[in-house]
Order: C-alpha cells, then sequence, then structure tokens
C-alpha cells in the first residue's frame, strides 16, 4: 500500500495576523511617502517664504524632481527657482538630477479654523421681534421669531 504524501497546511502561523502597514508593499508604499514628506520640507526651505504655500514636492524619480504648483502663476515663479532646488536636491540625497517639472494642481488643502460668531445683542433680537409682528407673511415671522432668539441662546 502507497502512502499519501503529506497535505500542506493552510492554517496561518502562529505569529498572529499583520496589520496593512506591516505588509511589504504598504510599509513600502508608507516609509516612500514619509521620505518624499521630509524631502518636501528641505527643498522647499530653499524657496523665498512667498513661494512655499503654493507648492509642494510631488516625486523625485529617475534624476527628475517634480514640483506641484497650485497655479499657473506659481508654477512659473517656481521654475525661475530651479536651480536652487536642484542644487538642494543634490545636496540632500547625494544624486545628480537634470531634469525639473513643474505641474499645476490644486494643493490638498487645511480646513479653515472656525470662527467664532459675535453674538446677537439682545436689542437687536427686540427690533427682529417687533419686524417680526408686523409682518404679514407666518413663515417669514416664524423666521424673524427664530433669528431673534439666537440672542436669547447666547
Amino acid at each position: 500500500m502507497q502512502s499519501k504524501p503529506p497535505v500542506a497546511s493552510t492554517r496561518r502561523s502562529q505569529s498572529g495576523p499583520k496589520s496593512v502597514g506591516e505588509s511589504f508593499p504598504v510599509a513600502a508604499l508608507m516609509e516612500r511617502a514619509r521620505a518624499l514628506e521630509t524631502l518636501d520640507i528641505q527643498l522647499r526651505l530653499a524657496l523665498p517664504p512667498a513661494v512655499r504655500p503654493h507648492c509642494c514636492l510631488a516625486d523625485v524619480k529617475d534624476g527628475r524632481v517634480v514640483f506641484l504648483a497650485n497655479s499657473s502663476a506659481w508654477a512659473a515663479k517656481l521654475k525661475l527657482h530651479q536651480t536652487q532646488i536642484l542644487a538642494e536636491a543634490r545636496r540632500v540625497l547625494g544624486k545628480e538630477f537634470k531634469s525639473f517639472t513643474v505641474k499645476v494642481a490644486p494643493l490638498p488643502s487645511v480646513p479653515p479654523e472656525t470662527t467664532r460668531r459675535k453674538p446677537l445683542s439682545h436689542t437687536t433680537a427686540e427690533h427682529l421681534k417687533q419686524a417680526a409682528l408686523t409682518l404679514a407673511d407666518p413663515e417669514l415671522r416664524a423666521l424673524y421669531l427664530r433669528l431673534a432668539s439666537l440672542a436669547e441662546d447666547s
């Protein structure tokens, strides 16, 4: 009687599941993103302060540095500084860069800080209530009264 070959186990190893960031392709991608972010900061420091908020590093590959600018006007200004950017990239990375490209694309925006609205004064609320009493339209009257109630809440 012939013996059967052993069946390979399909069970996971005992080390447990890995997080997405630990898988090789994702980990390599995360590392590249961190490296580009660090390089972006270093290269933008070589630029005049007025230009910095309007551009960011997109990629560095095969001897080429690619930047994004948020408008064609800033792209043109950025191209004027390509010599400084390429020199800084050469200094930081120790590689030769021969090509500089600027693409126009909206930069990721940071949500603006919410500003606290000035509270409605009680005098204004009283005027709104008086105006509401003179209105024939019930919907408009309700809106005026609701607006007046904001002063009471603040």
